[in-house]
């Protein structure tokens, strides 16, 4: 996960460290101090695919491709009031992603909830790949 400041949040704040619950030893953090910072990071991997989520795109995320081996794809979210910069996403519509919602109702999606749509498809399209492995319990749930 890449963080880039300015954060509208404090990464030590109990609410952040609960939704992450025990999870946060395994989550591999890199933090960027502006986004030109997270930019050149992205641009000197020679494999990154940055793709920019928002719901002012042309192509929905789910139309994709997604699946591609080599590629190391980025998901760049913007603040849930406000999104992504305007500009950067002017200069970039090819890179823009939807996630289709009817914004008469829905302004925006929790951050979280947004991310896990796009992981998600991105996953699907890969058939799940390191997933199969769940852990067995005494007792199966199903059975």
């Amino acid at each position: 996960m890449h963080l880039i400041r300015p954060f509208g949040f404090e990464i030590t704040d109990k609410n952040l460290k609960r939704a992450g619950l025990d999870y946060w030893d395994k989550v591999e953090i890199v933090y960027h101090d502006d986004l030109a910072a997270f930019l050149a990071h992205v641009n000197a991997d020679e494999t990154a695919s940055l793709h920019l989520i928002t719901k002012f795109a042309e192509h929905d995320y789910s139309e994709t491709d997604l699946y591609t081996d080599q590629a190391d794809h980025y998901f760049l979210f913007g603040r849930e009031d406000t999104g992504l910069p305007e500009d950067f996403m002017r200069e970039n519509p090819e890179k823009a992603l939807r996630i289709p919602m009817n914004d008469e109702h829905v302004r925006s999606l929790n951050l979280s909830n947004a991310a896990a749509i796009v992981i998600y498809e991105c996953l699907r399209q890969q058939q799940y790949h390191g997933l199969e492995l769940v852990h067995r319990y005494e007792k199966d749930k199903l059975k």
